[in-house]
């Protein structure tokens, strides 16, 4: 277990904490590429800090601080210019994707040999789009690569959904290396949704093994063997917040007590006909019934939230009782605590990639097709992660899956 001190060191990522600076060294998702085709202003809020993400006309991503350097004013609630810029809608301040003001309109009138505006800057931080999403960096310098990971290039329909996940990011991420969750959470619980008085295979050995991004876990249950691709290959818990298993899902600290969760998926395309995705879509799923005000658990993702929201919005680690299943969880704490005294020695924390001629189509561990709980048993499969998925997103992979010769059905 933590001392509450302890605790609090690993879950605060707010400007100027320990654990901030260290996700700061970090790439983060924030926002998906077709919501700013969408409407080119979006408000964020990353690790305590609410910023604006927008599109200019020219297709350049900015990302500011929320509040106008003139008066405060919410940028958020600002407009693109024809000619570039974001327009404040208080006073008409304009600024570009770096910053720097561009435009004062009554200053400029008033006093134009002045050039106020060249001593204006909002702070700017960087962002760069990838694999239909739009990535943030709201820390030091030098800037590190923006992964590449080989699973965004494979052929199949892929997607985004987010939801806002109402507890610290930390626990969440806590989840990516439990193997032994997945058998009671995920399948246990599911069987007694169904009124089945069955139990899915026990697990009878677990492992973990770190590499250069994260660190592997490994399982053997009762209908498996060390030949299984779950114990060769394993899933992974992908540094610093996310968990990989064919499919990416980021845990993004929102605030100390908000997490974004943010899932990118790809689905099987039959045959072996080329395939480019021109939009991958995005979409928001809901994480309460409305009708009954309880957290929705009939879908995978959503069993997570439950177990993560469940901890409160921080979780008390001072009053946990680790067991054997955990020590993935505290080789995770050891290698956050770890990373950040490699910081304080001027150093780069686990995962952090400088050499760009790396970063092409970087391969991660992957499981073969099909294997696993969670294997497809319909044609096209049905999506098991989020609840909601919108009828549109449904149609068009559908009818994607016939155009490509597809069967349909079981």
């Amino acid at each position: 277990m933590l001392t509450p001190e302890q605790n609090d060191l690993l879950h605060k990522v707010g400007p100027g904490t320990p654990m901030g600076r260290l996700m700061r060294r970090y790439w983060h998702p924030v926002a998906a590429v077709g919501e700013l085709d969408d409407n080119p202003v979006k408000a964020v809020r990353l690790m305590g800090e609410d910023l604006v993400l927008f599109k200019d006309v020219s297709g350049e991503y900015g990302l500011l601080e929320r509040h106008c350097p003139h008066r405060r004013a919410d940028l958020s609630y600002g407009w693109v210019e024809e000619d570039g810029g974001l327009r404040c809608s208080y006073h008409g301040w304009l600024f570009d994707t770096e910053g720097r003001c561009i435009g004062q309109p009554y200053e400029q009138i008033a006093h134009p040999e002045a050039n106020f505006k060249d001593k204006v800057r909002a702070t700017a931080y960087h962002v760069q789009a990838k694999a239909g999403l739009l990535w943030a960096y709201i820390g030091e310098g030098p800037v590190p690569e923006l992964w590449d990971w080989d699973r965004y290039h494979d052929r199949g329909y892929k997607q985004v959904v987010f939801s806002e996940i109402p507890c610290n990011w930390l626990q969440c991420q806590e989840n990516s290396i439990d193997p032994v969750h997945f058998e009671w959470l995920h399948s246990n619980q599911s069987l007694r949704m169904k009124g089945s008085g069955e139990f899915s295979p026990t697990h009878t050995r677990v492992g973990f093994e770190e590499f250069e991004f994260g660190i592997r876990y490994l399982r053997i249950r009762a209908d498996t063997n060390e030949e299984d691709d779950l114990w060769k290959v394993g899933r992974v818990c992908l540094w610093p917040n996310a968990l990989y298993t064919g499919h990416f899902e980021w845990r993004v600290p929102i605030d100390d007590e908000h997490t974004l969760s943010v899932g990118w998926f790809i689905d099987p395309i039959p045959g072996e006909q080329p395939f480019e995705q021109e939009r991958i879509p995005y979409w928001y799923s809901p994480i309460v019934d409305k009708e009954t005000g309880r957290w929705i658990s009939s879908h995978i993702m959503n069993q997570d939230f439950i177990a993560w929201v469940g901890q409160g919005s921080v979780s008390d680690r001072w009053n946990e009782h680790l067991g054997e299943s955990d020590r993935g969880v505290i080789m995770l704490r050891k290698q956050f605590t770890d990373d950040l005294a490699v910081i304080e020695d001027g150093g780069d924390p686990k995962g952090v990639l400088r050499d760009a001629s790396r970063n092409d189509r970087m391969p991660l561990p992957r499981i073969r097709a099909g294997i696993g709980q969670f294997a497809p048993t319909t044609y096209p499969p049905r999506f098991p992660f989020l609840v909601d998925q919108p009828e549109a997103v449904v149609t068009e992979y559908h009818t994607l899956w016939a155009e490509f010769g597809g069967a349909l059905g079981p």
